[in-house]
């Protein structure tokens, strides 16, 4: 190994795939968002840094091939600087921790994105797997170079993809060092993983991905030397029978490959399905019944989500259809499908802001199929309410959140009992009527309707003007009028209502 002028010398201790480090290292730390130009390329910033273990299994050295496993398709290298602990540190501050630092090297923090969603931010399985912390191959002494002055670069099959320094970090690197030391001491051999630039991107069998890490400003330019990895197709495939499958969806697509291009996705996501305001408002004046009798004159009678009602009574719904489907319990497939970041929380984690989360349960009442804390959640997005045919749990506490839920009532069991979470914006069959992604929703007392997007103006408008003419003859019948020949209107009254109202229509 290179080891800068006057850098502490120790033999490995362990097999060949620690033949880059001192010696294997008891814990690796690794941060989960560090630089400016891929918070940029995420869309958020972190206000302070987070962090995640990697096992020591997952060291390899440079020159070994990765394993993508059988029937994957989301291995993504991250191109890093390494941080190789020399002393402990334990409450360290921030201008001492960089004497706790002995060396730094090149590392790739490989990740498998089809298991990201089941780890639900631990990363246990997507970054953990044997192989993938390629260290080394050289040391750079760390009392010989700036630490806000290193360099990273990445080349994937000889082409630079990923180019920038510490001086463009969120967060310096003595910041990891002495924020950790907080919490647990860092041990001699420890690792920090310090985080990624933007570049990082998928990589296929047959690739090969080099790291290196240099600090170009000072004396010798100390470089690790180049980080080799090659990528291989593995050979076994995942057991359903012992835990969840690999799944991916275009959100994990977009962010393994860095880009919606880059993922042969679309340029943009579909046009929002949201209503104007004025439209709402009118939506919000209409009642159900108006909507419903509006619907069954222009030929739609089977638009009624039946046996649904408001936990909170008086409460009113509308919004655009965004749709999520549970399939019959069964018990293999709920071990691969109804773990991690499962349909459930997906369409929880992504509704937008006046969306209707309305989830197929076959009307099975026999299983909550949310309960508070998902009521919170979508509260917390803005979603417009929740409409399920099946039941809810914490039936009280979500009748406290102030959002619209309609259900077939409460249930104390949890999902597993009859769901599965299958899937999300799927067009899907709720309490006997279809309803499709982007389709109008509104729910008052008597029910929930389905409006398909292109009528709902239409309807409002019919609805409305019925509401009118409704209220005009309940005044005449209040006043002593019988309803023969008022309701419905014959032709007399139908000209009474006409000159009372002028060109209003019925």
């Amino acid at each position: 190994m290179t080891l800068g002028k006057g850098a502490p010398t120790s033999k490995p201790t362990a097999g060949p795939r620690f033949a880059a480090l001192p010696a294997p290292p008891g814990k690796i730390v690794a941060v989960h968002l560090s630089y400016e130009s891929r918070a940029a390329q995420r869309g958020h910033k972190p206000a302070a840094p987070s962090y995640f273990f990697k096992p020591a299994s997952s060291v390899a050295a440079s020159g070994s091939d990765i394993e993508r496993p059988t029937g994957t398709e989301l291995l993504a290298f991250e191109g890093e600087i390494a941080l190789v602990i020399g002393m402990p540190a334990r409450h360290v501050s921030i201008e001492d921790a960089w004497s706790h630092v002995a060396w730094v090297t090149a590392a790739n923090d490989w990740g498998l994105y089809d298991l990201r969603g089941n780890d639900k931010g631990s990363n246990v399985r997507n970054k953990g797997r044997d192989g993938y912390t390629p260290l080394g191959p050289g040391l750079i002494d760390a009392r010989g170079v700036d630490p806000a002055a290193l360099r990273v670069r990445t080349w994937h099959n000889g082409q630079l993809v990923q180019h920038d320094t510490t001086a463009a970090l969120i967060f310096p690197l003595v910041q990891f060092v002495a924020d950790l030391s907080q919490h647990f001491t860092l041990e001699t051999g420890d690792i920090i993983l310090t985080g990624t630039p933007a570049g990082s991107s998928v990589a296929v069998a047959g690739d090969e991905v080099e790291v290196e890490v240099d600090a170009p400003g000072a004396a010798g330019a100390p470089t690790s030397g180049r980080l080799v990895t090659r990528v291989v197709d593995g050979s076994t495939a995942f057991d359903p029978m012992l835990g969840s499958l690999p799944s991916v969806d275009d959100r994990q697509r977009e962010e393994a490959w860095g880009s919606r291009t880059a993922a042969s996705l679309p340029d943009t996501e579909p046009p929002s399905s949201a209503l104007s305001p004025a439209l709402r408002a009118k939506l919000l004046e209409a009642p159900v019944a108006g909507l419903s009798q509006a619907l069954r004159k222009r030929g739609l009678d089977n638009v009624s989500i039946d046996g649904v009602h408001p936990l909170r009574p008086g409460a009113k719904l509308v919004g655009t259809a965004k749709t999520l489907r549970f399939v019959p319990n069964r018990e293999d497939l709920f071990r691969s499908h109804g773990g991690g970041y499962n349909a459930q929380k997906r369409a929880f984690d992504t509704v937008a802001p006046g969306e209707v989360i309305v989830i197929e349960a076959r009307g099975e009442r026999g299983s909550g199929t949310l309960g508070d804390i998902l009521a919170l959640r979508a509260k917390a997005r803005n979603a417009a309410g929740i409409v399920t045919d099946g039941g809810v749990r914490d039936c009280a506490t979500v009748a406290d959140i102030d959002i619209p839920v309609f259900t077939q009532g409460g249930h104390p069991a949890v999902l597993g009992r009859k769901h599965v979470p299958w899937d999300v914006d799927v067009a899907i069959a709720c309490g006997g009527a279809t309803v499709i992604p982007g389709d109008v929703i509104v729910g008052d007392d008597d029910g929930v309707i389905v409006i398909p997007a292109a009528l709902a103006e239409e309807v409002a408008d019919a609805a409305l003007a019925q509401e009118s003419e409704d209220a005009w003859v309940a005044e005449q019948v209040a006043a002593g009028h019988p309803v023969d020949g008022l309701f419905p209107m014959n032709a007399e009254w139908r000209a009474r209502y006409t000159t009372a109202h002028g060109d209003a229509k019925a």
